[in-house]
């Protein structure tokens, strides 16, 4: 099993951020990504990662960068670590397949989502919707009779707010355009939606459902951009085409095992989180890995 990356240290250049999962550094006019090993649930980070996860959340972003090009402008400069700075060289180890040097952009503080599957956290509000009479989730009807995992008649725009530090919340597209401007909710909201059905036919071809996924967007010099990462386990809810059936939930290529896990422990789902054991992690990596392979055709 590949050796973990849980923290980086790169004194050459100042830590912005330490996140979930990222170590971003300011390199002046740029920033490093750096995608660790780590993994959260529960909005926990957890003690020990996945193994290898790092560098298959980048290079599944960096196939979709590629394949989406032509859809919408993103922030990648390069991911080659030759192409990086001298400095930062001595570091490869911990940069080879998990960083991507991405250019600076004013991040839209909205968290972009798209769900062409009734799945998560929409589902269970529609249950709730449902048992107080209703059939109606944030603006949205939906029909009586569908069942849980069904596919959508069309896809659904539902944004929600950023939180670095915590959960993100629902909002609707009325209180977006409030916070960023109608021109921007909609532009956020078009691209949005191209990106997912693109994507979302391509990988049927490749045996795997995108469900529902998120994504981020700024502006660099007044040009709309992809940022962050693209369509992974970890944005991304992927299913098995192979083993879909509805009214029920679904088999997915994510840290399903994790979640499965600590929510048969007796934790109360806040730090300090429980060590996971080597069986959880094992089948963790092997999920994340078999959905990079399907989708990018590369180990």
């Amino acid at each position: 099993m590949t050796n973990e990356v849980l923290t980086t240290e790169i004194k050459e250049y100042p830590l912005t951020r330490r996140g979930k999962v990222r170590d971003i550094y300011d390199m002046g006019d740029t920033l490093l990504f750096i995608a660790s090993d780590r993994i959260s649930a529960f909005d926990v980070v957890l003690p020990n990662g996945i193994p290898g996860k790092g560098s298959v959340l980048t290079q599944t972003s960096m196939f979709w960068f590629d394949f989406l090009k032509d859809t919408v402008a993103n922030h990648l400069i390069t991911a080659n670590v030759d192409d990086y700075p001298q400095e930062l060289h001595k570091y490869r180890d911990s940069l080879e397949g998990r960083s991507m040097i991405v250019t600076k952009a004013d991040r839209i503080d909205v968290e972009c989502i798209v769900r062409g599957y009734i799945s998560g956290s929409m589902w269970k509000e529609l249950k709730a919707a449902r048992r107080a009479g209703s059939n109606v989730v944030h603006g949205f009807e939906f029909a009586p009779d569908l069942q849980e995992s069904e596919k959508l008649p069309q896809s659904l725009f539902t944004p929600s707010s950023k939180n670095d530090d915590g959960h993100d919340e629902n909002i609707s597209f009325e209180t977006m355009v409030n916070q960023v401007g109608k021109e921007t909710a909609e532009l956020c909201r078009d691209k949005s939606l191209a990106i997912y059905t693109a994507a979302a036919e391509y990988a049927l071809t490749k045996g795997i459902i995108i469900a529902d996924t998120k994504f981020e967007f700024g502006f660099k010099d007044g040009e709309f951009i992809l940022i962050d990462e693209v369509l992974t386990p970890d944005s991304s809810r992927f299913w098995p085409l192979d083993k879909y059936k509805t009214g029920q939930g679904q088999p997915s290529f994510d840290k399903q095992p994790v979640r499965d896990y600590l929510d048969g422990l007796d934790w109360d789902k806040r730090p300090p989180a429980p060590k996971l054991p080597d069986e959880v992690v094992e089948a963790s990596v092997k999920r994340y890995q078999e959905a990079q392979q399907l989708l990018t055709g590369r180990k």
